[in-house]
């Protein structure tokens, strides 16, 4: 059996349609910018009147809940089946998914891909990928743009649009991919390197819940011993996510 965590979180919030938003229907996938705005400090004030997915994702263009808008290329929300039953929640989007406006398209995207096909995850209909963090953080190093890890409050301004996105998916299973995932969801004394591939049952996101590394991490990682250990780690985290996947379609 599987090591069960009881672990104190951050409080959930309700997300009711903001009669006070920036922005104003129009038709389903779609909203229009009442004013411009500086960063407010909230993702809520950029909340859509009525909840879904296609207006969370149109309402997050214009977020400046934070000042990360300011440099990324675009919001990239999270995606998948609307109905997952796992989501897997990510730091940030990175350098490709910046510029693709997707999430997990890019290196450690490709690595997660390969692990879930690995082990018998179907992304495509199992699956809901999204990040803690709407918009990519860098530095500038020539023509490069270097990860830089977001701030606690960036990752608090940012936290309305993961909460939505979990309130409207209602997966029964999450994933955190990463320490800054982890914390967003289950406070900050939280530590991935203590609780990998426990199972988190004591919080209000989800029925069933796991942290593990973030594929980034593993691809970062210069010793080889070292990376392949960690890696094997993760191929068995996902292993359990599997087999949870397969108890709850009996």
């Amino acid at each position: 059996m599987p090591r069960t965590t009881r672990t104190a979180t951050t409080r959930r919030t309700s997300h009711r349609g903001n009669e006070g938003s920036l922005f104003k229907p129009q038709g389903d996938d779609e909203v229009v910018p009442l004013q411009a705005s500086k960063n407010t400090g909230s993702a809520r004030d950029f909340f859509p009147q009525r909840i879904s997915l296609p207006q969370l994702r149109a309402a997050a263009k214009y977020c400046r809940g934070c000042d990360l808008y300011c440099n990324a290329t675009q919001t990239v929300f999270g995606e998948g089946a609307a109905r997952a039953p796992v989501m897997f929640v990510g730091e940030q989007p990175g350098d490709q998914e910046d510029r693709a406006g997707k999430p997990f398209v890019g290196p450690s995207g490709q690595l997660l891909d390969a692990v879930l096909e690995e082990v018998g995850i179907d992304r495509k209909h199992d699956v809901f990928v999204t990040n803690a963090v709407k918009h990519f953080k860098f530095e500038p190093r020539g023509k490069r743009r270097v990860h830089s890890k977001p701030s606690a409050r960036e990752v608090a301004a940012c936290r309305p649009w993961l909460e939505a996105e979990i309130d409207v998916v209602k997966p029964k299973m999450i994933v955190c991919l990463g320490a800054t995932a982890a914390q967003s969801l289950l406070g900050s004394a939280f530590r991935v390197t203590k609780h990998r591939g426990e199972v988190i049952e004591d919080q209000p996101w989800a029925p069933w819940m796991l942290a593990t590394y973030h594929p980034s991490a593993l691809l970062r990682m210069p010793d080889e011993a070292m990376k392949e250990r960690a890696r094997a780690e993760f191929r068995d985290d996902m292993k359990k996510v599997a087999r949870q996947i397969g108890q709850l379609s009996r």
